[in-house]
């Protein structure tokens, strides 16, 4: 099947699924996940010499981690993840989290800013991975600017922020609160080669191109789902195997946006696999995307 380069988009509802993370000590990094996050494993299971275990909040999968100890660590300058995204519906929810991740020894902080569509706050994980907890502006008081979104990086100081929302009952609540993830941000080694698999082939709509070395897109109107940028990884090449993503996963609504999906990379002849049910492709860095229907079950997660 072939379609042409101006076909389809992905669908407004399109939203982001569990990011797989290859670690090397899967007990720390769980236990890491579950206290700073407020994530219960869900279940987990054994392939070859391999551990894969899935934590969320509710029964929502968030984050799979795949204990593979022989691996070299997380290298900053090489193609991969910038951070994981996991959005909280509300101010209080987000709050709780924050402060929960800030009491452990080893979360490290790393800055907290207003995004003018977002407020957030960003950690890194023991092993080197980036995390994003944020919650959304109302879509009513997003700026913009023809077809672009309007995203800043002002100081918001967390400290002020968790005085005004963070609430005993939150903190209690834990894996009660609702959280899913909610953007992907990537190291690509260029940002026109990036442009071309994610929005060209992919499918998503460019949003926001003012910050230099990066690329931030979506689908129906929001500010990102994906963005992309060179700054620790200007020219890098595939990946070398080693700790840090696995796969990144895209939640598409019906079975003829994965139809359309595979229409666009057999037109710019990108290898793919498909079961019915997903799409699994590999980016010009190596980085696996599984593009898949909604109800992804823990063991579909698993299985990836």
């Amino acid at each position: 099947m072939t379609t042409s380069p101006a076909e389809d988009i992905l669908a407004a509802d399109t939203t982001m699924g569990a990011v797989t993370l290859r670690v090397g000590d899967l007990e720390s990094m769980s236990g890491y996940y579950s206290q700073a996050f407020a994530m219960e494993p869900l279940e987990e299971s054994s392939r070859g010499g391999e551990i894969h275990r899935v934590l969320g909040r509710g029964r929502a999968p968030l984050v799979k981690l795949v204990h593979t100890p022989g691996l070299p660590g997380v290298d900053p300058r090489q193609a991969g993840l910038f951070h994981t995204a996991f959005l909280f519906e509300d101010a209080a929810s987000l709050a709780a989290t924050v402060y929960r991740a800030a009491q452990l020894p080893s979360s490290r902080f790393v800055g907290s800013s207003d995004h003018l569509v977002s407020e957030a706050f960003y950690f890194t994980d023991p092993e080197g991975n980036g995390v994003e907890l944020y919650t959304d502006r109302d879509r009513s008081v997003w700026i913009r600017d023809g077809s672009e979104i309007r995203m800043a990086t002002a100081y918001l100081d967390p400290n002020a922020y968790l005085r005004e929302h963070l609430t005993q009952s939150a903190v209690d609540a834990g894996p009660g609160l609702a959280g899913r993830v909610g953007h992907v941000h990537l190291q690509v080694g260029d940002v026109d080669t990036a442009r071309a698999f994610y929005v060209d082939a992919l499918g998503f709509e460019t949003t926001q191109t003012s910050y230099p070395g990066a690329l931030f897109a979506s689908a129906g109107g929001y500010h990102h789902h994906v963005a992309m940028n060179v700054w620790n990884s200007r020219g890098a090449g595939p990946r070398a195997a080693s700790l840090g993503l696995g796969d990144v996963s895209i939640t598409v609504p019906a079975r003829q946006e994965l139809e359309a999906l595979e229409g666009r990379l057999a037109f710019r002849s990108v290898p793919f696999s498909s079961d019915g049910r997903s799409v699994v492709v590999t980016d010009p860095w190596g980085t696996r995307v599984t593009i898949a229907l909604p109800d992804v079950t823990t063991e579909e997660v698993l299985a990836r």
